[in-house]
């Protein structure tokens, strides 16, 4: 579900700006003209009458928004149990100014692949909170000692609370928990096929969840005109859920030549989350991270570049995404440095803009042209030959969502 606040009345252009489209290797001249929130020409203003909001780049570059495919605003903590030990509305608290962050870092859509539900999507489409355009799985889906159950080995209680993860195990359960969430208004599902680093009882690359499990999580999706997203670091899980319908492999790390061929002849998209593991190796320590924790990160730290070379060689899309949790979030705009220095900065800046709208369904953002949503970050330098514009914080930025001054 798209939370489509594109019928946005009034006029608005952005003058004196080059313009990244999200796809062309050259920038453009601007001005970008906007009414009714959807963008209505690139370089000429056209008719928008004398009550045009005006937006002065002072030579600067205007962009798609941009957006992360793999964000977690319900990932208040790195500690799997104190979030869904936590009370709900809490937990939304808390998510709510996480997601007001990230609008303002310019990330104007997110995919929140572990969390979110009904009621804050309804309270952001109804304007009541300044958030990005809201996609959500729900709660993510995991088998009984999976990546998703939170309960160390000696603890004897059941993992009752859901903000985050649930765990399911079997086909009919597992439909029934697909249903749900569409009901809900998911955008997409959510499921874990290997272990984790924040999980403290799975090996990183054992598969998990059964053939005709993931199977009954992929019809249902397909059936919803949706598609699911695993969770998925080794070779063998990362087969294992593409070969069973997967569209959307999350992590990747320990991605191979193989495993790699086998997401391009299904079609499916990697999503690398290279902010995390950085993030997590320079201050694990510091906040808290177990032994156990640190040790799986630094399993998956370096491959996860090679993943990204490996899947551009078998011509797999890449799209980008951050997983930061808890106080690590404000490292949401270094991932781009982070993926920039593997595919260059024209590259990532795709990944984060019209390839990972592909990934969406949604073609109408993650690009600057005529009829698009006008889902807009204007920053004070030419990121082809400043890249640092992007990721440094102290950099001007203006974000414009759904062609209205955030």
């Amino acid at each position: 579900m798209v939370n489509d606040r594109s019928s946005v009345p009034g006029t608005l252009i952005v003058t004196n700006a080059a313009v990244f489209d999200g796809e062309s290797a050259e920038l453009v001249d601007g001005p970008v003209a906007v009414r009714d929130g959807r963008i209505v020409a690139v370089g000429d203003t056209g008719d928008l009458g004398d009550d045009a909001v005006v937006v002065d780049a002072q030579g600067g570059t205007v962009l798609p928004g941009l957006i992360d495919a793999h964000c977690h605003p319900y990932g208040i903590s790195l500690d799997m149990v104190d979030i869904e030990a936590s009370p709900l509305s809490y937990v939304a608290i808390v998510a709510a100014g996480r997601l007001r962050n990230s609008l303002r870092r310019g990330f104007t859509t997110i995919r929140d692949v572990a969390g979110g539900e009904a009621g804050l999507a309804k309270a952001i489409a109804e304007g009541r909170l300044e958030a990005p355009r809201y996609l959500f799985t729900g709660p993510a889906l995991s088998q009984t000692g999976g990546h998703g159950d939170a309960r160390p080995a000696h603890w004897d209680t059941c993992p009752c609370h859901s903000h985050t993860t649930e765990v399911v195990d079997g086909v009919d359960p597992l439909r029934r928990a697909v249903r749900e969430r569409f009901r809900q208004g998911a955008h997409a599902i959510k499921i874990m096929t290997s272990g984790g680093v924040v999980s403290l009882t799975d090996p990183i690359r054992i598969p998990q969840y059964s053939e005709d499990e993931i199977r009954a999580v992929t019809a249902e999706a397909a059936r919803r005109g949706s598609y699911v997203a695993a969770h998925s670091y080794s070779p063998e899980a990362i087969v294992h859920s593409v070969r069973n319908g997967v569209r959307s492999i999350e992590h990747g790390n320990l991605l191979d030549t193989s495993s790699a061929a086998a997401m391009a002849e299904y079609g499916a998209f990697l999503i690398p989350t290279l902010a995390a593991y950085d993030a997590m190796d320079r201050r694990g320590e510091a906040i808290g991270m177990a032994a156990v924790q640190l040790a799986k990160n630094r399993e998956v730290l370096d491959a996860g570049r090679r993943a990204i070379e490996l899947a551009v060689a078998a011509k797999v899309p890449v799209g980008f995404g951050t997983d930061l949790m808890g106080g690590l979030e404000e490292e949401q705009l270094n991932g781009l440095r982070l993926q920039s220095e593997v595919l260059g900065i024209l590259g990532t800046l795709r990944c984060a803009t019209s390839v990972n709208a592909r990934l969406l369904g949604l073609e109408d953002l993650g690009v600057v042209r005529p009829g698009a949503i006008a889902d807009l970050l204007v920053v004070s330098g030419n990121p082809l030959e400043q890249p640092d514009c992007l990721w440094d914080p102290a950099a001007e930025r203006t974000v414009i969502q759904s062609g209205r001054v955030v």
